[in-house]
């Protein structure tokens, strides 16, 4: 799989300040940074018809030429560490030549069919970026944190969490990315949204449709719009809602009479982005497939817990119908090398959508959700389905939502796609509560930078025409109309929690605080609430009966089921945190999510919600006697019939031997008279 690297990146440790050279080998200080070539693509503005398809195969060639590249790298730890100059010779040089020869059969077809485009031999060459200058193009390095600082090296052990690599290098589970310094926690940033107002003229309704949340299963690492007639054209896996027939070799035709996943079935549009993943060591179907495992792209593929599609309007005028097929990516699955000029990605939590990260994952509150959304391009040249960079065609609005150069407004896409996934425990390298990152380019890195998404537009006429009134007529319409609006203004309400029973311990199986896992519920420091002293059944090791790691945490959530994600390879074993056959069930020991969401904990191996019911406790202790006795109170609610006898039986017999000694006491006096 690719990172094996990984295993010798730590033992290569001279830098080129170190050693006094200056070659571009010498630059890289450990075989765990990526590969940075200039973008041919987003070069070739005008492509004849003609060339088209020739040049999309050459393209294509050229990413599977720096990823061939990137696996070499991270394969070559021992091999640099020997001889500086190896990465230069024998990877960085053999990459320029293959580059050099592909892209001059790119600069032959165009000529073909038109003028031949210059300055292409120029983008032949890449370079090394080592892992202290991993940070995206034109921005500064987080410094340090890139090469595992804040990782810890508590690697994972044999589970395939990144076996013996740790987060060493690029860090993750197949040795290229994500590192701590890539997640924030949400609530440290402030809100940054903001919307132009809609002037008189604009138009200011919206239109809904729904296509689920790829319940199909369909994925891929094709990508029909970038890279038509070329398998695994994407490198990494994407998520398919609407159209069903999404290949790399899907014809209009396919897309035309392909089925649909949408709930209106004159909408076959294709609504696709990079599937999302825990990296907690489980083996997806792609997990020895190019674009998958094999190109660093590992773990367990998250289902969306929701998705929203809705069409909305311009703030400075009416919108005009999309023409069918028309072709949108928003984004840029390359700009952690390309740098931010085309990135759109946005993340964030539920309850703090106000606050949106570019270049950052969200360390979200427990209760709260990560949401990744997209604001697609919303002008249109008028003339053109696509373009040769699949760029030029459409554009965004300007800051008051005008569209310039005789573009015209379109309905804007605005795709919001919410997971249930925890913050990752960042202390252990996701050891605890594991990583999640969206699949990339291998020489990507994960980065959250580099988050995409792609549209086909394939409504039937008729409902685009009516979508276009909708909008243009300041209303509401379509399926789930009104659904997916999350302003972001409030924080979500935590319900307090007594913390659960230990079934893992807090010894050396790797039990932590609630300190250390995910930010605090609040903006106060956290505080340790006075409990019920829990049940022990792990041992005082931190592992259960099977010497795994059962968790032993508490989450600060009220969780704690050892990461909860995956029962069969991920965190924690089955069953964790869930309670145990031969003692009561105590409602109070698990915390709700807030605002009706469901418990976090997602337990694949069963309804852990379901099985505990509903919390008793509903308000914070106000003292330590408040907390001790709720706890007692809970534990006689759950108590069973032989309990309650045995404390109501003593009473009852008080009470008939005081009624027999008044009866005998009346008795007596009517004798003596």
């Amino acid at each position: 799989m690719l990172g094996g690297g990984g295993l010798v990146a730590a033992n290569v440790v001279a830098s080129a300040t170190e050693e006094g050279g200056t070659d571009s080998a010498q630059t890289l200080s450990t075989p765990a940074g990526t590969i940075d070539c200039p973008d041919v693509g987003t070069k070739l503005t005008n492509v004849p018809e003609g060339a088209k398809e020739d040049v999309a195969k050459e393209l294509a060639l050229l990413d599977q030429q720096i990823a061939d590249a990137y696996q070499r790298l991270m394969n070559a730890g021992q091999a640099i560490e020997q001889d500086k100059a190896f990465a230069e010779n024998s990877i960085m040089t053999p990459l320029k030549e293959k580059r050099a020869a592909t892209i001059e059969r790119i600069a032959i077809a165009v000529d073909r069919q038109g003028d031949r485009p210059e300055g292409l031999d120029a983008l032949a060459a890449c370079t090394l970026r080592a892992p202290e200058s991993s940070a995206p193009a034109g921005q500064p390095s987080d410094g340090g944190q890139q090469s595992g600082d804040g990782q810890g090296d508590a690697g994972q052990g044999g589970d395939g969490q990144n076996g013996d690599n740790g987060q060493d290098g690029n860090g993750g589970q197949a040795g290229n990315g994500p590192v701590a310094a890539d997640y924030v926690d949400i609530k440290s940033v402030q809100p940054n949204v903001s919307e132009p107002a809609v002037r008189k003229g604009g138009s200011s309704g919206s239109f809904a449709t729904s296509c689920g949340v790829n319940e199909n299963g369909l994925f891929n690492s094709d990508n029909v719009i970038v890279a038509p007639g070329v398998s695994n054209g994407a490198h990494h896996f994407h998520d398919y809602i609407g159209n069903q027939s999404n290949t790399a070799f899907a014809s209009d035709e396919d897309l035309a009479n392909a089925d649909t996943s949408c709930v209106d079935k004159s909408d076959k549009s294709t609504y696709y982005w990079p599937v999302l993943r825990l990296q907690n060591g489980k083996q997806e179907q792609d997990a020895n497939k190019p674009g998958g495992g094999i190109e660093g792209n590992a773990g367990e593929i998250v289902q969306p817990k929701e998705v929203t599609l809705n069409f909305v309007g311009n703030p400075q005028s009416k919108v005009t119908e999309m023409p069918r097929l028309l072709r949108i990516i928003t984004g840029d699955a390359k700009a952690f090398v390309n740098g931010p000029a085309n990135a759109n990605a946005s993340w964030s939590c539920t309850g703090f959508e106000d606050r949106q990260l570019k270049d950052k994952y969200p360390l979200c509150p427990q209760g709260s959700d990560v949401v990744r959304s997209f604001k697609f391009q919303s002008c249109w040249d008028g003339q053109n389905i696509d373009s040769a960079n699949h760029r030029a065609h459409v554009a965004f609005a300007a800051a008051d939502g005008s569209c310039g150069n005789g573009f015209k407004a379109i309905p804007q896409l605005v795709q919001r796609i919410v997971y249930d996934v925890d913050a990752p425990s960042l202390q252990d390298g996701g050891r605890t509560t594991p990583l999640f990152a969206v699949d990339s380019f291998p020489e990507q890195l994960h980065k959250p930078v580099t988050d995409h998404g792609d549209f086909i537009n394939v409504f039937d006429e008729k409902l685009m025409s009516e979508m276009v009134d909708c909008i243009n007529e300041g209303r509401t319409c379509g399926v789930g109309a009104g659904d997916g609006g999350d302003p972001g203004q409030e924080e979500p309400t935590e319900a307090p929690t007594t913390p659960p029973a230990d079934n893992g311990g807090n010894g050396d199986g790797g039990g932590q605080g609630d300190d250390e896992t995910q930010p605090p519920a609040t903006e106060e420091p956290a505080t340790e609430a006075p409990t019920t002293p829990p049940a022990d059944n792990g041992g005082d090791d931190g592992k259960g009966d099977d010497g795994q790691d059962n968790g032993g945490q508490d989450n600060g959530g009220g969780q704690n089921d050892g990461g909860g994600k995956n029962d069969d390879g991920g965190n924690g074993g089955a069953g964790a945190g869930q309670p145990q056959d031969d003692e009561p069930t105590v409602s109070s020991t698990v915390a709700p999510k807030s605002s009706g969401e469901p418990d976090a904990g997602n337990d694949e191996g069963g309804d852990e919600a379901d099985a505990i019911g509903t919390p008793a406790q509903t308000q914070p202790p106000t003292s330590d006697t408040d907390s001790l006795t709720g706890g007692a109170r809970a534990q006689a609610v759950g108590g069973d019939l032989a309990e309650t006898g045995t404390s109501l039986w003593p009473a009852a017999g008080g009470a008939v031997l005081l009624i027999a000694g008044f009866v005998v006491l009346m008795r007596t006096r009517r004798h003596a008279r």
